[in-house]
């Protein structure tokens, strides 16, 4: 109820978990869904859509587990509309100490012809579904898809319909990034005027990216009424991504002059979240993104650093250390011990157990043998690598290359898979070509390159190179990342690193794990 929150505050809903992943190729195993989960919890975000219980038996797992560990945060799991998924979301999410179900349905005129249902039918089912949803669980959230599309007399009779059903949140989706911020405020201002019921629920706002215009909107739509917003770290989504949940956040702080509304959300653990979710999805962060990018608080023009020497404020309207990133201090080198790169690791946002600062160690010892000095930047790209390498089917023993301006590169691969050493060397156009062949030639796959991409982590010709590979092979998308002062070893482990995402898509699908395939809700 309105009336349970302060008219200042905004609760901020969480989807990395559920429509994030949904960005083809970010999918996170189980692990990496519990520890994103709580770190969500830890930093104050109010309400975590943790999955979609019914697609499938690992979704509900990891559901359910999120709610048994869940702290303060509420726990929601997707239903669509009918019975049969909202009782298993609640099933789900029944073990939270706050659980919710979010039920939704298609209202425009495009996504109603999906079901097949007239106006009426659409209406007597949002009723259904929502009472279903409301007798099992006292919080109930419900969305009509493509709200910003839908017509307006419409979509004011199912909103009062769910309302009255016992719906507590009404969550308005910009399904295909379609409004734009004056018609955001204006549709939430609307349906609070003029829909019986409207002034004693929370109104919440879900908008995608596809025309530039996510955080706008969402920032719209609470100066409107919306005391929800419904983002994702890094703007993680389908297409081109959902509401930055760093963006909306650091600007209701950072304006609060002419946004007089507030967050509980701790901003000094952006940074590390941010990190995180980027290694565990596959998806790096691009330089300038707002907030959390790497240039975002980086000043090359001549006249900004003279005025950053005189007064930060000049060209900084944010702090560094606000969204928890440290100043850049002296980095380490080969003669740096173990406590040194705890320190290090724990200032840039990583708390590692014993038995993974071990592992990292080892990694950081073997990178400080080849470069003189390892910067923050060289730190972060070590923890991308893959934690689950131990336990990979396909593993790179070693590789040799030759290349030159004479003729074709040439490549020797050893991998282990599956325990067994085997060896293969191919030409190809190039060392990285000729390596992928060489893995290839050991292990046959119809997967198709679908991007390419390397970055240099720090300056220098000792500069380690993070690359990102995604494959797609039957319809199974993944994506592999990796680093290294060798370019090429860099590419080959992240090729071998999405192979095995794909190996384990592939195993789930062979022990016949259902995939439901569903539209999602914005």
């Amino acid at each position: 109820m309105t009336d349970m929150i302060p008219q200042d505050r905004v609760l901020i809903f969480d989807t990395t978990l559920r429509d994030g992943e949904q960005s083809p190729g970010a999918t996170m195993t189980h692990d990496e869904k519990l520890e994103i989960a709580e770190m969500l919890d830890d930093m104050g975000v109010d309400i975590i859509e943790a999955g979609f219980p019914i697609a499938s038996e690992g979704d509900f797992r990891a559901v359910s587990e999120i709610a048994k560990r869940s702290k303060n945060a509420v726990i929601c799991g997707l239903a669509r509309a009918n019975l049969k998924d909202i009782d298993r979301s609640w099933e789900a999410v029944k073990h939270s100490k706050r659980p919710r179900i979010h039920t939704f349905i298609g209202t425009s005129p495009l996504h109603r012809q999906i079901p097949n249902l007239t106006m009426d039918e659409m209406a007597e089912r949002i009723h259904d579904t929502v009472t279903h949803a409301r007798n099992l669980c006292d919080n109930v959230q419900w969305s009509p898809m493509d709200a910003t599309r839908t017509e307006w007399d419409y979509l004011k009779r199912v909103v009062e319909i769910a309302i009255k059903a016992g719906a507590s949140t009404i969550n308005i989706p910009d399904t295909v990034g379609y409004t734009a911020p004056e018609e955001s405020a204006d549709l939430i201002r609307r349906l609070i005027a003029e829909v019986p019921g409207a002034d004693a629920i929370i109104f919440a706002t879900h908008c995608h990216n596809d025309l530039g215009l996510a955080t706008a909107n969402s920032l719209a739509a609470v100066a409107g009424g919306a005391r929800q917003i419904e983002c994702t770290i890094n703007g993680l989504g389908e297409r081109a991504g959902n509401t930055a949940l760093e963006e909306v956040v650091m600007a209701l702080r950072t304006r609060h002059d002419i946004m007089p509304w507030s967050t509980e959300v701790d901003t000094t653990k952006i940074m590390a979240i941010s990190r995180r979710v980027a290694t565990v999805s596959g998806f790096p962060v691009q330089f300038n993104k707002a907030i959390v990018g790497k240039n975002a608080f980086a000043h090359e023009s001549g006249i900004h650093q003279d005025g950053m020497l005189k007064n930060r404020e000049n060209f900084e309207i944010m702090r560094p250390e606000d969204i928890g990133l440290a100043e850049s201090s002296l980095p380490l080198g080969k003669h740096s011990g173990r406590a040194a790169l705890r320190d290090k690791l724990k200032n840039l946002g990583f708390d590692l157990a014993d038995n993974q600062l071990k592992d990292v160690f080892v990694r950081f010892k073997e990178l400080a043998d080849r470069k003189k000095e390892v910067f923050d930047d060289d730190i972060i790209a070590l923890m991308r690598i893959s934690e689950d390498a131990a336990h990979d089917r396909l593993q790179l023993k070693s590789l040799a290359v030759a290349c030159g301006t004479g003729g074709p590169a040439e490549a020797t691969i050893v991998m282990e898979i599956d325990g067994e050493e085997k060896t293969a060397t191919m030409q190809g156009d190039g060392p990285v070509d000729a390596s992928f062949k060489a893995v290839r030639a050991l292990h046959a796959s119809d997967s198709q390159l679908q991007l390419y991409q390397v970055h240099a982590v720090t300056e220098g010709t000792d500069a380690q190179a993070t690359v990102s590979v995604r494959l797609e092979e039957g319809g199974n998308i993944a994506t592999g990342q990796s680093a290294d002062t060798d370019t090429v070893v860099a590419s080959v482990k992240a090729y071998i690193h999405a192979l095995n995402r794909l190996l384990v898509r592939r195993g789930k699908l062979g022990q016949d794990i259902k995939e439901i395939n569903y539209r999602d809700m914005g």
